[in-house]
């Protein structure tokens, strides 16, 4: 844009934004043609995978795909190979000439000895797209009937079947019979049926971690059953211990939660994948089948339940952890203003006997000082009396005595105001 008529400044990752609608598109496929496509939990990121492309294209003699790059095509004999890189996992996807008969070896595919994966295998689908055939509606008698999904798409122009079991290799097998529809529409519904399997796989990822889970929540709450029968019973003498007990339920069940949080988040988030991309089949029940919705219905969500439901536990179990420890903190923190008011009213009490013994004291300094005082006057009345001035030194010396009393509690009492003034808070 900064080149044509409008040449405004462009938005951080504008292209990024842009780009990212037209970063995977649907491949074209003609019918018949079968499809491999690998998904690896790749926890290294896309290094993992730039390695193993970087080797697959050498071995076919065309450039390596860049280090930031999602998506990479290159030739694979008469077919294609393409990868894709997702969140947590990567997908290696061929497409190529199908086997001269449903489920039969393919002869050039890029999944070989020479092939280095780039993690664990978490799901591997085979599809094969043949017409729609006599023929090829009987290969679904290869498929398990306990389990056989056998639906029309595409209103009527399209089949999928599937028993959702792997084969020898290890993949699920599909067959996508095609009555006529253009390249574009195979491509489409094949990647769909694909997503379905991929996606399904990776949303029971977090069963397993519920069921682990489910016993250790059950602990807890009944952990924090036998804690808050022992607080109605005796909260007094072991609160401290109370305390310490539910704080450490806490902590380990935040940790549970905070372990579990991303699976159970992806599982949410692959499980509704899985149902956009079952609802955009458009599935007709064939009589006597059933239909791809239906199967997966019945086995996926009990499974995607159990993992709500052990994250609704640990939310519920959360709160109730929460508002005990604050029901115990608040009768804790009443303990502790009642020992803070006792020891408030001890001190009051150590201030006011202080307070007294400071008042008898100053009253027998008084006493003393004015003793002292008295006695360097009557030395003082002594002299003027024989120096020859007709006065009483006793009787001078007993007039005193009460303005010298008088003097030395003024002075006292002005010298404790004074500290009491500076002892006032100031501002």
């Amino acid at each position: 844009m900064a080149n044509g008529s409008f040449g405004f400044p462009v938005a951080t990752d504008r292209s990024l934004a842009l780009g990212e609608v037209h970063a995977r598109p649907y491949p074209l496929i003609t019918s018949p043609r079968v499809i491999l496509q690998l998904a690896f939990m790749t926890d290294g990121g896309s290094t993992v995978d730039n390695a193993v492309l970087a080797q697959l294209s050498r071995a076919r003699g065309v450039a390596a795909p860049q280090a930031d790059a999602r998506y990479y095509t290159m030739p694979w004999g008469k077919g294609s190979l393409r990868w894709e890189r997702h969140t947590e996992f990567s997908t290696y996807f061929y497409e190529g000439p199908v086997p001269r008969r449903f489920g039969g070896e393919i002869g050039d595919h890029p999944f070989g000895d020479g092939f280095s994966p780039p993690g664990n295998l978490i799901a591997g689908v085979r599809l094969e797209v043949r017409k729609w055939t006599e023929a090829a509606e009987r290969a679904a008698q290869s498929f398990d009937a306990a389990s056989l999904c056998f639906s029309e798409v595409e209103n009527g122009m399209a089949a999928a079947v599937t028993d959702f079991r792997q084969d020898k290799d290890g993949l699920t097998r599909i067959l996508l019979l095609d009555k006529g529809l253009a390249p574009a529409r195979v491509g489409a519904l094949a990647q769909r049926l694909i997503e379905i399997e991929t996606y399904r796989t990776l949303a029971m990822l977090a069963l397993p971690l519920a069921q682990s889970l489910s016993p250790q929540t059950r602990r807890i709450e009944d952990g924090l059953a036998v804690i808050t029968q022992r607080m109605q019973q005796d909260v007094k003498t072991g609160s401290d211990e109370l305390l310490g007990e539910i704080t450490s339920l806490a902590a380990e069940l935040e940790a549970e939660a905070a372990a579990s949080l991303y699976r159970f988040g992806a599982s949410r988030a692959y499980d509704g994948i899985v149902q956009e991309r079952i609802a955009t089949l458009q599935e007709v029940a064939v009589a006597g089948y059933e239909t791809w919705g239906a199967f997966l219905q019945r086995r996926l969500a009990p499974a995607m339940r159990t993992c709500r439901s052990i994250e609704e536990r640990q939310a519920n179990l959360s709160r109730k952890l929460a508002r005990t420890t604050a029901l115990l903190r608040s009768w804790v923190d009443l303990q502790l203003q009642r020992q803070n008011s006792e020891l408030l009213s001890s001190m009051n009490a150590r201030a006011r006997l202080q307070l007294r013994l400071q008042q008898t004291v100053e009253g027998l300094s008084v006493a003393a000082v004015s003793y002292y005082v008295v006695g360097l006057l009557g030395f003082v009345f002594k002299a003027i009396q024989d120096a020859g001035i007709p006065v009483s030194a006793t009787a001078m010396k007993g007039i005193s005595v009460p303005f010298v009393i008088l003097a030395i509690w003024l002075v006292v009492r002005r010298i404790r105001h004074s500290h009491a003034d500076s002892a006032k808070p100031t501002g």
